[in-house]
C-alpha cells in the first residue's frame, strides 16, 4: 500500500482555492450537534489553511439523504455555525440545493485570503455516492488544490473524495488527520513495534473475516472476544447453550485456528463467560448473571461478557506488548452489568506503555464513554474505513491523493 502521502505540509495555498473534504457527519438533533469529536479533529487542517492564506471552502456529507424530507432535515447549517465559534472566525454557510450552483460560485469569487466557506451536504447531489462526473466536475470548477481530511468515509468513492480529484489540476494531499490514520493504522499493521497484539471482538464473525485473516498474519498474538468468540469455542466441540454462533463459519473458524498454529502465532479465546438465563430487554434493562468456565456453559444459558480469568488472562496477555490494535466490545458493552470485559480491556490499554491504537465504532465510543480517551496513542475516527484498513485493503480515498516523491 502506498502510504506516504503528499500532506498540507507539503503544498503552498496562498491565494488559492482550497476544497476540503472533512467528515463533519455529526449527530444533529433538533438543530443541536450532540457529539463534536469530528468537528475538532478536523480543526487543524483547516487552521493550518486559513494560516497559510487559502481560501478554503469545506465540504462534507451528512448522513443519508434519500427524499426531499430528508434536505430539511440534514443540512449542514448547523455546522457552520459551531465551526465559526470553534475557530473564533466565521465560517460561512453557503446554502444552495445544487451544492455548488450559482450562489456558491459567487460566494467562491468574494472570498479573501484564509476567508472559510462550508457547502451544504454533498449528498443532495444524488451523483455523489455514485461517484458520477457532473457533480465531480462541478466540485472541481471551485477549486485548484484538493485536501482530503475525511478518514470516515476513505472506503468509500465518492465524487467529493475520489471523483474531483480527476479534474482539479493542482495538487491533491491529504490533511494532519488522515495523515494520523495512515500513520497509526497503516503503519502498525504493516510494520508494527513487537511484540503486536491484536484484540477483536464484536458480535459477528462475519463482520470481521478478512480482519482475522489479515491480522494473523501480521500480529504476535490475536485475541478474539464478544460474541463471536462463541462460534471459536463451538468450532473446538464446546458447548456454548444459546450464545450468539454462525453455524456456517465453523470451519472458518478452525482454519484460522490452524492458522495461527502452524504461522507460530497465539489466538487466545476466553475461558470463562458471563451468562444471562435471557437476553436483555430493553438492553441495558437489569440482569442476572452467573459465571462458567467455557468447559461447562449450560445449554439454556446465553454467552454476554468475558469472565473474570479471561480478562486475567487478556489483560496479560496487554501488559508485554509494544503495540495493541483493538477493534470491537468484548460482551454487551450497553448494558453497565456486561460491559466489565470490555471495560477491563480499555483499563488495560490505557496502563500500557505500548502504541495503543482503537480502531473506531463502538470500541472508541467504550474507550471515550469510560474516561480512557486521551490514555490511547490513537482513537481511529472511522469505523468501517478502520476496519477496511486492519484488512489490508487500499482505501480509494487515501488512494486517490498524491504519492511523495
Amino acid at each position: 500500500m502506498g502510504l506516504n502521502k503528499k500532506t498540507v505540509d507539503d503544498i503552498d495555498v496562498k491565494g488559492k482555492r482550497v476544497l476540503c473534504r472533512c467528515d463533519f457527519n455529526v449527530p444533529i438533533v433538533n438543530g443541536k450537534i450532540t457529539d463534536e469529536n469530528r468537528l475538532t479533529a478536523a480543526l487543524p487542517t483547516i487552521k493550518k489553511l486559513i494560516n497559510d492564506g487559502g481560501k478554503i471552502i469545506l465540504c462534507s456529507h451528512l448522513g443519508k439523504v434519500k427524499t426531499e424530507e430528508d434536505k430539511k432535515t440534514k443540512t449542514l447549517a448547523p455546522v457552520a455555525a459551531r465551526l465559526s465559534e470553534l475557530l473564533g472566525k466565521e465560517v460561512k454557510f453557503v446554502a444552495d440545493p445544487e451544492v455548488v450552483g450559482p450562489n456558491v460560485k459567487a460566494a467562491v469569487d468574494a472570498m479573501q485570503d484564509g476567508d472559510v466557506i462550508l457547502l451544504e451536504n454533498t449528498r443532495f447531489r444524488s451523483e455523489e455516492t455514485k461517484n458520477g462526473d457532473e457533480f465531480s466536475k462541478d466540485l472541481a470548477s471551485i477549486a485548484d488544490v484538493f485536501v482530503n481530511d475525511a478518514f470516515g468515509t476513505a472506503h468509500r468513492a465518492h465524487c467529493s473524495n475520489v471523483g474531483v480529484t480527476k479534474y482539479i489540476q493542482g495538487p491533491h494531499v491529504v490533511g494532519y488527520l488522515m495523515q494520523k490514520e495512515i500513520n497509526f493504522l497503516g503503519n502498525a499493521v504493516e510494520t508494527p513495534v513487537r511484540p503486536f497484539v491484536a484484540i477483536l471482538g464484536g458480535a459477528k464473525v462475519a463482520d470481521k473475516l478478512n480482519v482475522i485473516n489479515n491480522l494473523l498474519e501480521k500480529c504476535d498474538t490475536l485475541i478474539i472476544g464478544g460474541g463471536m468468540a462463541y462460534t471459536f469455542l463451538k468450532s473446538e466441540g464446546k458447548e456454548v447453550g444459546k450464545s450468539l454462533v454462525d453455524d456456517s463459519k465453523l470451519d472458518y473458524c478452525k482454519e484460522m485456528m490452524d492458522k495461527a498454529k502452524s504461522l507460530g502465532k497465539k489466538l487466545l479465546l476466553p475461558v470463562d463467560t458471563v451468562t444471562v438465563a435471557q437476553f436483555p430487554d430493553p438492553i441495558d434493562g437489569p440482569v442476572e448473571v452467573e459465571t462458567y468456565d467455557v468447559d461447562s456453559i449450560p445449554a439454556e444459558r446465553e454467552g454476554v461478557d468475558i469472565g473474570p480469568k479471561t480478562i486475567e488472562l487478556f489483560s496479560n496477555e496487554v501488559k508485554n506488548a509494544k503495540t495493541v490494535v483493538w477493534n470491537g466490545p468484548m460482551g454487551v458493552f450497553e448494558n453497565p452489568v456486561l460491559a466489565a470485559g470490555t471495560k477491563a480491556v480499555a483499563k488495560a490499554l490505557s496502563e500500557t506503555d505500548a502504541t495503543t491504537i482503537i480502531g473506531g465504532g463502538d470500541s472508541a465510543a467504550a474507550v471515550n464513554q469510560l474516561g480512557y480517551g486521551d490514555k490511547m496513542s490513537h482513537i481511529s475516527t472511522g469505523g468501517g474505513a478502520s476496519l477496511e484498513f486492519l484488512e489490508g485493503k487500499e482505501l480509494p480515498g487515501v488512494a486517490a491523493a498524491d504519492d511523495k516523491d
